[in-house]
């Protein structure tokens, strides 16, 4: 019989970034060391610690990927401030990026060997569990070939991204993950190339749809579909 891995949902509501990394890096580092331990163990002895889903929004924080250009950043650290935002260089891959209020971050911290998928299609998981829910809610949304994240209209001059992806993964658990556009200030993004592209746009579910949306709403449906789909890839 195959045991459906354990999925735990925490949503750290309203936090600052450099608090809910580290919160994320504890749960992360402690996951890490679990499996290296379990490797030296029988199966009988092993532990095998819940795969967590941290939902969080940020306030304003442009964010950088190792492999991202600093010169994507197109403002300088005054202007940073009057626009209280923040900036942060961090360890997960992808370009620059911004997080702010009305947005929906997800760190899913997953062992991937429980759910038997490879750091590549963990991604493109994470994209049809975003996809399936745009669905829902009448937006058509898909992927754009050679870069990560949910677009719409991508094969066109209107190509625009609302659900920027960006992980990072040690024997296969992960960390980082997904910032989605729901009711967020677009403005902030004008600051940047967003992850990188100086000739496509960003949206939000606000603006698609033409009213503000319900967050909680929100959140309660995005992690059931993220946590059924899943599980759902064990069965």
């Amino acid at each position: 019989m195959t045991l459906i891995p354990k999925i735990e949902y925490h949503n750290l509501g309203e936090l600052d970034f450099k608090s809910s990394w580290d919160y994320q890096e504890a749960v992360f580092k402690e996951r890490v060391a679990r499996k290296l331990e379990n490797r030296k163990l029988q199966e009988k002895d092993r532990q095998y610690l819940k795969n967590i889903l941290l939902f969080v929004e940020h306030p304003n924080v442009y964010t950088l990927g190792k492999s991202g250009r600093s010169n994507n950043m197109l403002i300088t650290d005054e202007l940073l401030k009057k626009i209280e935002a923040s900036y942060f260089h961090i360890d997960r891959g992808g370009d620059i990026t911004y997080h702010g209020p009305g947005q929906i971050v997800g760190y899913p911290i997953f062992d991937l060997d429980q759910f038997g998928i490879h750091l590549k299609e963990y991604v493109y998981s994470l994209e049809e569990c975003i996809i399936l829910f745009l669905k829902e809610n009448n937006i058509n949304a898909s992927r754009l070939a050679g870069a990560t994240g949910v677009w719409l209209e991508p094969s066109t001059t209107n190509a625009r991204k609302i659900c920027a992806i960006g992980v990072k993964a040690s024997h296969y658990i992960t960390m980082h993950g997904f910032a989605f556009n729901v009711n967020t200030n677009l403005d902030y993004f004008n600051y940047i190339n967003p992850c990188g592209f100086t000739d496509k746009g960003v949206t939000s579910m606000k603006k698609e749809l033409g009213k503000p949306q319900d967050l909680n709403n929100i959140r309660s449906r995005l992690k059931d579909i993220i946590i059924s789909y899943f599980q759902n890839l064990v069965k």
